[in-house]
């Protein structure tokens, strides 16, 4: 599964709960960019750029893949330069918690 079907499926993958009073647009730039908007508890996906994103994420694919299945860590990723991120700094921290690992990890074993 490349990158951008992974972002796709990010709606399967979220805690509601933890979004539930959160509205932000979520601007990845990846192969194919993508952006997320996150309205109360709701996530949609959306192809190309963003207008005005609260946050911008740019990453290499197969980083982003190991950060959703929680193999690569998010502040070391980010210290290390492979995750470069622009906009709000504190939903870039509460990010990786709306996203349920495993079920990302359960996807990657079944193919």
């Amino acid at each position: 599964m490349k990158a951008a079907d992974l972002i796709r499926r990010i709606p399967d993958f979220v805690n509601k709960k933890g979004t539930e009073n959160i509205h932000a647009v979520i601007q990845y730039n990846i192969s194919e960019p993508m952006f997320q908007l996150v309205q109360n508890g709701e996530v949609s996906i959306h192809e190309g750029q963003a207008e005005t994103p609260t946050l911008t994420i740019s990453m290499a694919d197969d980083d982003l893949i190991s950060l959703f299945k929680g193999q690569l860590n998010p502040m070391l990723g980010f210290m290390n330069g492979k995750i470069k991120l622009k906009g709000d700094m504190m939903l870039a921290q509460k990010l990786m918690g709306f996203i349920d690992q495993k079920k990302v990890n359960d996807l990657y074993q079944t193919r």
